[in-house]
């Protein structure tokens, strides 16, 4: 049997958070020339259709035409009012991530998942290694009543296999997946590379990011000849903003003033375009994520550098260690400035060494592209809607 539509849970846009950008970059990846359409979708209809579910603060009142329902998180009969939107189609897609859904630790999306009559598949963005109790509790009945699991990264599905009660036989590896942004693809020609050496740091800007470790890094390359730049791009993350408004920013331009760098690091506030993010990465010699976590199994921006046949320097959280360990990339320890800005400084001087990272990043690019990922979800899709109806069936 195939699927003819989907049905996906998750934020979305306008919602500006790493969830909703991904869950873009999913359904327009599903809803490509070859692939199922990409239609408005009714009660009435859903073949042919992808249809987002959206999880909302407050109801956008002019919303995508593939978004089917919306979930007003301080509904209190929101989580089965989803479920009944995701019956409508054939099969649903869960995007998990703590915090997003109602309830502690968003816990609602359990009774949205019991109240499901299709199969689904479950895309868990965060497996931690040390969950609390009900963290815990959360994801082993999710998985347990979903008829497959996704996990990123081979790290995440052997955290969820040594840590968690979980069927293994359930869990799928399907790579995040990114947007074409390699060189030689249409319009390069009239985006030539700075001759200046360019830093790229790109994403929504919030504390854990290590930002202020790039910066003081900074400090140490200032005898480079040409001068080297640092960009950071990327709005304040929305629920940062609300919070704590623009501190954490304003804290980083003044410790550029203060190491003497403000000159070579340059801030850019836009939530960016494809269009834009891709002359952005081709302009860039070297992408930096300098983040502090420790338990990052997934990565998009990570993804994204990669496919784009960029250098990477990164800190050892999971995801990167697993990516970059065929040598797309360095890694160097959490908050260390000195180790940062000597794996820059050898990429900028070592003769050869950024060409061999960029050249090993081209090679793993095809099976990180969002053309390969859709077709990854669609044959597992497929396979899960099978073995349902001959479950039914038996």
């Amino acid at each position: 049997m195939s699927v003819r539509s989907y049905g996906v849970l998750s934020t979305y846009s306008p919602t500006q958070c790493g969830l909703a950008t991904f869950t873009g970059a999913l359904v327009e990846a599903l809803t490509q020339p070859g692939e199922i359409g990409l239609v408005p979708v009714d009660s009435s209809s859903t073949v042919g259709s992808v249809g987002v579910v959206a999880v909302v603060d407050s109801p956008d009142p002019t919303p995508p035409p593939e978004v089917a329902h919306q979930w007003e998180r301080s509904d209190r009969g929101g989580a089965t009012s989803a479920a009944a939107a995701l019956n409508r189609f054939d099969i649903a897609i869960i995007q998990h991530e703590y915090g997003i859904y109602s309830g502690r630790d968003g816990v609602d999306v359990l009774e949205t998942v019991r109240a499901l009559l299709i199969p689904a598949i479950v895309v868990l963005h965060t497996v931690l290694v040390a969950p609390t109790q009900q963290q815990r509790m959360i994801l082993e009945q999710l998985t347990r009543a979903c008829a497959a699991v996704v996990t990123m990264t081979s790290t995440a599905r052997q955290r969820l296999i040594d840590h968690y009660a979980v069927d293994p036989d359930k869990i799928r590896v399907i790579p995040h997946g990114a947007t074409d942004h390699r060189s030689g693809q249409p319009g390069d020609q009239h985006q030539p590379i700075s001759r200046t050496p360019v830093i790229l740091t790109w994403g929504l800007l919030g504390e854990g990011k290590g930002i202020e470790w790039g910066i003081d890094a900074m400090a140490h390359l200032a005898d480079l000849s040409p001068a080297v730049q640092y960009r950071v791009v990327g709005q304040t993350h929305p629920r940062v903003l609300a919070r704590h408004g623009e501190a954490y920013r304003t804290g980083l331009l003044d410790r550029a003033r203060r190491r003497g760098v403000a000159d070579a690091v340059h801030f850019d506030a836009r939530y960016l375009s494809n269009v834009e993010l891709y002359r952005l990465i081709r302009q860039a010699d070297v992408v930096l994520l300098p983040y502090d976590s420790r338990e990052q199994v997934t990565s998009g921006v990570l993804i994204e550098a990669v496919a784009a046949g960029k250098p990477v320097i990164s800190t050892a959280f999971p995801h990167a260690q697993e990516l970059l360990s065929s040598g797309a990339g360095l890694l160097v320890e959490r908050e260390s400035p000195t180790e940062i800005a000597s794996a820059l400084r050898r990429v900028f001087t070592e003769p050869g060494l950024a060409a061999r990272m960029g050249a090993e990043a081209k090679r793993l690019a095809p099976d990180l592209l969002w053309t390969s990922v859709s077709r990854k979800y669609h044959e597992l899709a497929t396979e899960t809607l099978r073995a349902d109806t001959k479950l039914a069936t038996a």
